[in-house]
């Protein structure tokens, strides 16, 4: 007979998800969709935290409201912490300081591990929301090479634009195009990419496009989260008494 009390995660969730506040469409794919996930998540709106203020501006300056929301999300239950952009990777230290749980502020963090494994000779390559705002201060955050290759959709029409200016309406169309041309000039510039890390959370519902376009394996915040998500709900293995194998 087994027996189930009540605890501190009541939701079922062991994922929480910072949000930015923001009013652009949140598409199948996209971190901020919880269709996106096979699995639930928890999200809290960090007020203020808006796009153009943490990619163009210094997200340092709302600390304290991450803290405060990341801390409701513990509160709630949730065992891992992430966010919603990956230019909040400035706040990994002071986050994982404060929350006292796992914290993963940014997809970039990914790029070390991924150029470990990559045959020698390759590199990782950065798809990025906005190229002239990835600054050596990200890449030192993220434990990536100062020359990480990097290119941006901000030269596109479309996608960078609705973002970083919380548009309300999206050319889902326009907004591929505008990573397959970035995938193209990042190859372009740097034949040695063997892979891409996608900087942008809103990135991941192009994800598959830019790995059939450009052959290459793409990981993204949708990788990221899935792999937290692993270490806390590991599958559970049985094995009978009278396997033969054993």
């Amino acid at each position: 007979m087994s027996t189930v009390t009540g605890g501190k995660n009541v939701y079922g969730a062991s994922i929480g998800i910072l949000m930015l506040e923001t009013r652009f469409p949140r598409i199948p794919g996209d971190i901020g969709n919880a269709e996106s996930w096979p699995f639930p998540v928890q999200y809290r709106v960090v007020p203020g935290a808006t796009p153009d203020r943490v990619v163009s501006g210094d997200p340092r300056s709302l600390l304290g409201e991450f803290v405060r929301e990341g801390q409701a999300l513990v509160a709630m239950g949730c065992d891992i912490i992430t966010t919603n952009c990956g230019f909040l990777v400035l706040l990994q230290e002071e986050l994982r300081a404060a929350l006292g749980v796992p914290v993963a502020t940014s997809s970039l963090m990914q790029v070390p591990m991924v150029e470990a494994i990559l045959p020698p000779g390759q590199r990782v390559g950065v798809l990025t929301i906005s190229r002239k705002n990835l600054t050596p201060a990200h890449f030192r955050a993220a434990g990536m090479a100062p020359d990480t290759p990097v290119e941006g959709t901000d030269a596109g029409r479309e996608f960078s634009r609705v973002i970083l200016n919380d548009e309300t309406r999206m050319d889902v169309e326009q907004a591929r195009q505008d990573h397959l041309e970035a995938a193209d000039r990042l190859l372009s510039h740097h034949p040695e990419v063997g892979a891409i890390v996608l900087e942008c959370t809103n990135m991941v519902p192009f994800a598959a496009d830019i790995r059939r376009h450009t052959g290459l394996p793409v990981w993204s915040v949708f990788s990221l989260v899935g792999w937290l998500q692993a270490g806390t709900r590991p599958p559970r293995f049985t094995t009978r008494l009278d396997d033969p194998r054993i």
